[in-house]
């Protein structure tokens, strides 16, 4: 575990902001000193790393947001987006670069403007954010939440939790117990009745995103005791199917 400060200093980022990425949610400690002070895991600090990676790539903190806790967020697709980006922002500096050096050399004359184009870079970064909100379900969760107000929203996501916690009791079950799959389906009718429609195969991939470490792991295993969110994982798989 490292503190708020061997984090910062880790990152090259402030302990201010560090502070802020919690307070908007963006980014919670795993835990606290017996001092207050913020304490951050593995866990953390690679969820840090992609949220930097975006930040470099001039994404705004609630788009990161955004896209980091949609449904279908994939940490391997992400960090493919955010290669190809940078490497299509290299190869713009090169071509700047190459630009500057001519004009050096020719003079004021070079009447050149192909370089500044950023055409390419602003389509790709466009797909890259479509990618995670142009779904039905992303829009559908914007509507509802949208009409929701702060204490509603309140409400609806700690039913969300009371109900993935219950699976903590059970975890010495078979994922495949009708116990445990009644739990599974009050889980999917809950997201779909207050969330977004949620089918099998979403179904499916929340519950490998709730098993993929980070702050979703962290949470449900919170709530339900260690090792709910893998067991929720398997249960949902089971029902799947």
């Amino acid at each position: 575990m490292m503190t708020v400060n061997e984090a910062s200093k880790l990152a090259g980022v402030s302990i201010r902001t560090l502070q802020y990425y919690d307070t908007i949610g963006l980014l919670h400690p795993a835990g606290y000193s017996d001092a207050g002070y913020r304490l951050y895991d593995d866990t953390d600090l690679k969820r840090l790393q992609q949220i930097l990676l975006f930040r470099e790539l001039e994404f705004p903190l609630k788009e990161i947001r955004r896209i980091m806790e949609h449904p279908d967020f994939d940490q391997a697709k992400a960090l493919s987006q955010q290669i190809e980006l940078l490497t299509l922002k290299r190869k713009h500096l090169d071509d700047l670069i190459h630009l500057a050096r001519r004009i050096q050399k020719k003079g004021e004359n070079d009447m050149d403007f192909k370089a500044f184009d950023t055409s390419k870079i602003d389509e790709y970064t466009e797909k890259a954010k479509a990618s995670w909100g142009d779904t039905a379900e992303y829009k559908e969760f914007e509507t509802k939440h949208g009409k929701r107000s702060a204490s509603e929203t309140k409400a609806v996501t700690e039913k969300l939790m009371e109900i993935i916690a219950e699976f903590g009791p059970m975890k010495e079950k078979d994922p495949s117990d009708a116990g445990v799959q009644a739990q599974v389906k009050k889980l999917q009718d809950y997201i779909s009745e207050n969330f977004y429609a949620c089918s099998n195969d979403t179904l499916s991939g929340l519950g490998k995103m709730y098993a993929a470490g980070g702050d979703f792991t962290k949470n449900i295993d919170a709530a339900g005791g260690e090792g709910t969110a893998e067991f929720i994982n398997k249960a949902i798989q089971v029902y799947v199917k």
